[in-house]
């Protein structure tokens, strides 16, 4: 990705870390606000997911779930909001899901993990409201992702075959548009989220489903 956007002309500087890992996080955020003098946007979006009936998680397996969806933005947030603080304010946007309204079978940890964002962002949208720092929840319906595909099993087919599958799971599953949306659609809505055109809002969630959790309600 960091090679793609340098290929069209942006700017882009990749640091590996493991949102599990409190002085990754802090590693990275300090990496980034040093070389780019401060940092006034944040997007948390690193998530898994690993479905299973409840009681056939082991412990270990469910914190890694929630310690990655969950846990892990907590530190992000924890060591952003100081240079946040420091620059006199910014904005930060936290993929949640659509599993946190609405969910289905076999995926506890990702839905407690990912609804328990949502109260995440509305106390922390209050706790920086007076210092300028704005936070808010993207809430996205399913979308083809990597992470999807890993889920569905099907990471190792044939683009051809995951695309026609996918199509067609998705007509009997996505209520609505009766298809995935496309990492385009939700990382354009992120930019708007990230963006200065809606400085009234802040502890929102604001949700791109294609329809699912209207469906659902």
């Amino acid at each position: 990705m960091e090679q793609e956007i340098r290929a069209k002309g942006g700017e882009a500087t990749y640091v590996r870390a493991d949102v599990r890992v409190e002085a990754e996080v802090k590693a990275f955020v300090d990496q980034i606000a040093a070389r780019y003098g401060g940092l006034n946007v944040a997007f948390n979006n690193a998530g898994i997911t690993l479905e299973k009936t409840l009681h056939e998680y082991s412990s270990q397996e469910w914190d890694d779930v929630v310690n990655t969806n969950l846990r892990g933005v907590f530190l992000a947030m924890k060591y952003e909001i100081p240079y946040m603080l420091a620059s006199g304010g910014g904005t930060i946007v936290v993929t949640s899901s659509s599993n946190a309204i609405a969910t289905t079978d076999k995926r506890s940890a990702y839905t407690a993990g990912k609804r328990g964002l949502i109260g995440l962002v509305q106390s922390a949208a209050l706790d920086y409201a007076q210092k300028s720092i704005r936070v808010n929840a993207l809430i996205p319906g399913t979308t083809d992702t990597a992470l999807v595909r890993r889920s569905a099993g099907m990471e190792n087919a044939p683009d051809a075959v995951w695309e026609v599958t996918a199509k067609q799971w998705a007509k009997s599953h996505v209520p609505g548009l009766e298809r995935m949306a496309t990492p385009d659609e939700i990382a354009a809505f992120a930019l708007v989220l990230a963006s200065d055109d809606h400085p009234y809002m802040t502890g929102s969630q604001m949700v791109i489903d294609g329809g699912k959790t209207s469906h659902a309600g």
